[in-house]
């Protein structure tokens, strides 16, 4: 198959929804398939990126009031160029849409004209909107929001992937009538137990972007109300916002945190120093981050938030706490501080429950949703040739 993944940001990896996109694409070329990418040229930020032949970008484009609330997240757009985006399309079996945007909206549109079939995926929650622009868990708000993502873009597809059971269920709550496809984003397989790296303290660490709804907030709190405070040493890998309110708020523990962006085989080695995970998420569709940590036997504490689908992967009491409530974290991680029998014995079933959710078997399972969908559109796909030839500079690298 010739699939076309389309995002806007996939030069830069900055988030775990870029993570992914480069996850599937890696191990669906292992699988014989051509891979093509269409999204914004990012280069600057990855030259590597640019020598990928099979990579179709467009122009930056600010947009205003927008850009600025995404620059924050590291999210650029795609200036839509319909020679771009129908030389990438030319001779593709299908397209998959990772979150939409002013290009996907019209990539999906050029894609409809030449019959190419399409599936959308759900990565964007309601709730990541609420809390970016300060209104919380604002229900209706969030409502507001789940209505204006399908009248924008969803409402033109009928299959979407949905990561966890937990979205699907959101999506189907607020009216989306499509046929929803869940399949995990997956771990990618070098996430395994890693030889322990001797350590004085005991390390916290939490994954993701440094953003509202992640709370790393909570952790920093909790950190300073727990009984070992002064052992406590905090890793917060990742990049975001809040950074600077993070440190500020953390100056009068008595281990100032880690704050950083790591390669997979550097967070490897974070993980290997680590003797807990925690991910305080309000809001969250799958936390990838968490399944990676556990998946090398980190025993994690895991918010109970009730838009958060990462309370699934609590396989003990200990391993919840109360959403927002730092007293309850503390306890938490007072207990596995006192209890490291216990919490050797859950990292083995951990380590078990990790191997379920390995981005081999999702891609997999998506290459079955790829050939149903394409299997239903009967209509031959435009074969013409392209208005601008991939070996032209349509790449602007």
């Amino acid at each position: 198959m010739t699939i076309v993944l389309v995002m806007d940001s996939f030069d830069e990896l900055n988030n775990g929804t870029v993570a992914s996109a480069r996850r599937f694409a890696e191990h669906l070329k292992a699988l014989g398939h051509t891979v093509r990418t269409l999204g914004a040229d990012n280069s600057e930020k990855n030259p590597e990126a640019a020598k990928n032949p099979d990579r179709f970008a467009m122009e930056k484009w600010h947009i205003p009031v927008v850009s600025y609330f995404a620059d924050k997240q590291g999210t650029v757009f795609a200036k839509p160029d319909e020679k771009v985006i129908r030389a990438a399309l030319t001779g593709a079996d299908i397209v998959h849409f990772y979150l939409p945007s002013p290009m996907a909206r019209l990539t999906e549109k050029i894609a409809r004209e030449m019959n190419v079939p399409c599936l959308a995926a759900f990565h964007v929650q309601a709730e990541n909107i609420t809390y970016n622009i300060g209104l919380g868990h604002f229900d209706a708000a969030a409502r507001f929001f789940y209505k204006f993502e399908y009248k924008y873009f969803y409402n033109r597809f009928s299959d979407i992937h949905c990561p966890t059971k937990f979205i699907a269920g959101e999506l189907k709550k607020n009216g989306y009538p499509a046929k929803l496809h869940v399949i995990s984003n997956g771990v990618d397989e070098i996430f395994v137990p890693q030889a322990p790296i001797p350590h004085e303290k005991f390390n916290i660490l939490m994954i993701g972007r440094l953003s509202p709804e992640k709370r790393q907030d909570l952790i920093i709190k909790a950190a300073r109300l727990s009984k070992y405070a002064d052992k406590i040493q905090l890793y917060f890998a990742g990049l975001g916002p809040c950074e600077k309110k993070l440190r500020k708020m953390s100056e009068k523990l008595p281990n100032k945190p880690v704050f950083g962006f790591y390669s997979s085989s550097e967070l490897l080695n974070l993980i290997a120093k680590t003797d807990l995970y925690v991910h305080a998420s309000d809001v969250e569709i799958e936390a990838i981050a968490c399944m990676e940590a556990f998946s090398c036997g980190l025993v994690p504490v895991i918010s109970n938030a009730r838009k958060s689908a990462t309370v699934q992967f609590a396989l003990d009491e200990n391993s919840l706490f109360r959403e927002g409530d730092a007293k309850s974290l503390a306890e938490k991680i007072d207990f596995w501080i006192e209890h490291p029998e216990e919490k050797t014995a859950l990292s083995k079933k951990y380590i078990e429950e990790g191997e379920e959710y390995r981005v081999s078997a999702s891609v997999k399972k998506m290459e079955e949703v790829y050939r149903t969908i394409i299997g239903n559109n009967s209509t031959p796909k435009e074969k013409t040739v392209p208005v601008l030839q991939r070996n032209e500079k349509c790449q602007i690298a």
